[in-house]
């Protein structure tokens, strides 16, 4: 099975970070961003993933050798020339994704956090003998964004851009399943698959919605990046505790990479990750924030 994942843009709203690396790549819980979800993705049955790329291809390409064979899926490339949207992308990297065996295949927007319930989703697709599917989330103001309206078999009847009255709570989450069929609905050019794809999908009835069960974020500027750190944080607690930092030193939700080092009398948390290589110093506190790969912290500052 196969996925691609949508890395093609700049990146500007999450600066300075985005500045010398693309944005899948920025740290998240001390590993690249993009990695959560290619793990994510082996565990439901993919075996290759395609990064569509535009901005610094050559730092991607630097990912794939030290990254691939670690993640044990295929990573290729499809670049593009220009900005091609959310659906020209597919149209672009066609050959990669149709196979002819007539299996789907996951896309994902590369700056979503949550827990990916990836295999439950293609289950759900599968059933539902849909065209599309579409990962929703619930939001308590609906009224800020454009909402997906579905019955209660899951099937999607119209999507309203910021309902002044209650139409639905669910919003699109940034991850699908599409089958090889959708492909022919793309135009090799810059288009919106949210805005010229899936209207004429949902009109013929084949368009679908799996609502999330859990936490979902997007962490493309700097407040919605350290959110989704909490929130990530919370589920870790809930279903990976042994990944968290244990001792007198740590209070609340507290990630630390094996080579980092904490130094005496510091009091650290919550909702902090603190990176490969880092040094920190005696009588330090941090709190909400993240120490990036092989920074210094000196003694008795206070982050956060």
């Amino acid at each position: 099975m196969k996925a691609l994942i949508l890395v093609g843009g700049y990146g500007t709203r999450l600066r300075p970070l985005t500045l010398t690396v693309p944005k899948p790549l920025v740290d998240f819980c001390n590993k690249p961003m993009i990695c959560h979800q290619i793990e994510a993705l082996k565990a439901a049955g993919v075996t290759e993933v395609i990064l569509a790329i535009n901005y610094q291809p050559e730092v991607m390409m630097g990912f794939i050798k030290e990254w691939g064979d670690k993640l044990g899926v295929k990573i290729t490339c499809s670049q593009e020339t220009e900005p091609m949207g959310t659906a020209g992308p597919l149209a672009l990297a066609r050959h990669l994704l149709d196979d002819g065996s007539g299996k789907p295949f996951f896309v994902l927007n590369s700056d979503v956090v949550c827990p990916y319930p990836m295999k439950d989703m293609l289950d759900f697709h599968v059933a539902r003998e849909a065209e599309a599917t579409i990962l929703v989330t619930k939001v308590d103001d609906p009224s800020k964004y454009g909402v997906v309206v579905i019955d209660e078999y899951g099937q999607v009847q119209r999507f309203v851009e910021k309902p002044k009255e209650f139409v639905g709570d669910k919003i699109n989450a940034g991850i699908y399943v599409l089958a090889p069929s959708l492909l022919d609905r793309i135009e090799l050019r810059p288009t919106s698959i949210e805005r010229e794809v899936f209207p004429h999908v949902a009109a013929d009835k084949k368009l679908f919605a799996f609502t999330l069960p859990g936490y979902w974020m997007d962490v493309g500027q700097p407040k919605d990046y350290l959110k989704g750190l909490t929130l990530h944080l919370d589920n870790l607690r809930i279903h990976n505790r042994a990944a968290l930092a244990k001792g007198p030193e740590y209070t609340g939700n507290v990630l630390v990479a094996p080579s980092a080092t904490v130094g005496k009398g510091c009091l650290i948390g919550p909702d902090v990750s603190i990176g490969e290589g880092c040094v920190i110093g005696n009588g330090v506190r941090l709190s909400s924030c993240v120490v990036m790969k092989g920074v210094k912290v000196k003694d008795h500052s206070k982050v956060g």
